[in-house]
């Protein structure tokens, strides 16, 4: 599944700022939330869980991109959140460098093998410099939607 299909305005922060991974991990579980998507309660869950994952190994990847991501029951369809962080985000990445695109995914625990492919495809995507470059030059959730949109579907560029 796309980026593109699964973002929406209201889960995209522009600028996301936090002063570590941990504190950024709080602020992603808390967005569905405060945006109606699930409880608070569920945010508690959610937010555990992404600290469990986290401490496992880190979710910091190369080239300022951090994908934290965990499984939890209570969700029926996976949950995409988006922060970008002009300052950056220490995350313990592999290169030392700190994350400004992160990119949250809350997994269904039942649906949590279809995913991989998803989490694959979000890693592929940030890869691209240029896409990089795109997101990081936003300044609001609903341009950064726009943007995801029109990077992974070119036709709409044109149309």
């Amino acid at each position: 599944m796309k980026l593109s299909e699964l973002i929406r305005p209201e889960l995209v922060v522009v600028p996301f700022r936090a002063q570590d991974k941990w504190q950024a991990l709080a602020a992603l579980a808390d967005l569905p939330a405060r945006a109606g998507v699930f409880s608070e309660r569920l945010a508690a869950d959610v937010h555990q869980a992404l600290v469990l994952r986290e401490r496992s190994m880190t979710t910091g990847m190369e080239h300022g991109i951090a994908i934290p991501h965990a499984a939890v029951d209570g969700i029926d369809d996976l949950i995409a959140l988006l922060g970008i962080s002009h300052d950056g985000i220490p995350f313990d990445a592999l290169d030392k460098q700190p994350a400004r695109i992160v990119v949250g995914l809350v997994i269904p625990r039942h649906k949590k093998l279809m995913h991989i492919k998803t989490l694959a495809e979000i890693a592929r995507l940030l890869s691209r410099p240029e896409v990089r470059q795109r997101l990081l030059a936003c300044q609001t959730s609903a341009e950064v939607v726009r943007i995801l949109s029109e990077i992974e579907n070119p036709a709409l560029r044109n149309g």
